[in-house]
C-alpha cells in the first residue's frame, strides 16, 4: 500500500469523459478519502472552535450533463449544509489540491463578513507567503497572496461586500506534482498547519472567539 495519501489517479479523475464515468471514478477513488478527512477534521474543528462541526462531502447530485471539474469536503457548524456560512474546504482540481476557508455568494451575511475582513485586513499580513486568494470558487485560478496585498485583496473584499455574486477564498494550493509526493503524514501536517493559520481569518469572518489549536 502506498504511503502517499493522494495519487495521480485521483487527479486524473477530472480528465475522464462523460458524467457517469467521471462520477463512478470520483466515487471509487476520491470520495473515500474525503470521507476520512471529513471524520478527522470535523472532530478537529469541533475541538478548536468549541462548537460541533460537520463534514459535507460533495455529492454533485444536481448534475445531469456536465461532469464535475473539482470535488471537495467542506466543514461548517450546520448539519444540513455549508454554503450559507463561511466554511473550510479540502478539495481537488485536476491541476492542484486546495485547502481553504471560503465565503460564497449563497452566504446571506456576506456584506457584514466583508466589512469585518476589511477592518481586519492586517490579519492577512500574518499568513504564510505561499497562500493564495480568489474571488470565484468555480474557477481553479487564484492570486498569490503576496501579490494580492498590493491592490487585489481589498478589491476582492470590496466586491464580496458590494456585488451579489461576490465571493472570497483564501488558503493554500498545492500543485498535483507536489501533492502526489507527500506522505500521508506530511499531507495531514500541511492541512492542519493551513487550518490553524486560517483560524484568525475565520474568527474575523464569523465574529467569534477562536482558540488556537494545540499540538
Amino acid at each position: 500500500m502506498s504511503n502517499q495519501f493522494w495519487e495521480s489517479k485521483d487527479f486524473n479523475v477530472f480528465q475522464i469523459d462523460g458524467l457517469e464515468n467521471r462520477m463512478e471514478a470520483l466515487i471509487s477513488n476520491i470520495r473515500p478519502k474525503f470521507e476520512l478527512l471529513g471524520e478527522r477534521y470535523s472532530l478537529y474543528f469541533s475541538g478548536v472552535l468549541g462548537d460541533e462541526y460537520f463534514a459535507h462531502v460533495a455529492k454533485h447530485a444536481r448534475r445531469s450533463v456536465n461532469p464535475p471539474k473539482d470535488s471537495w469536503v467542506a466543514f461548517s457548524p450546520y448539519k444540513r449544509g455549508y454554503k450559507a456560512l463561511p466554511h473550510f474546504q479540502i478539495g481537488l482540481w485536476g491541476s492542484h489540491l486546495f485547502i481553504i476557508v471560503a465565503v460564497i455568494y449563497e452566504a446571506p451575511d456576506k456584506v457584514a463578513i466583508a466589512e469585518r475582513l476589511l477592518k481586519k485586513k492586517a490579519l492577512f499580513n500574518k499568513l504564510p507567503k505561499d497562500f493564495i486568494v480568489s474571488g470565484d470558487h468555480m474557477k481553479q485560478d487564484a492570486i498569490p497572496l503576496k501579490e494580492a496585498k498590493k491592490t487585489e485583496l481589498e478589491q476582492l473584499l470590496t466586491r464580496l461586500r458590494d456585488v451579489k455574486k461576490g465571493e472570497f477564498l483564501v488558503g493554500r494550493h498545492i500543485p498535483r506534482e507536489e501533492a502526489v509526493k507527500l506522505t500521508e503524514e506530511e499531507f495531514l501536517r500541511i492541512v492542519e498547519d493551513t487550518f490553524e493559520q486560517l483560524l484568525p481569518i475565520y474568527k474575523a469572518m464569523t465574529n467569534m472567539k477562536v482558540a488556537r489549536a494545540t499540538k
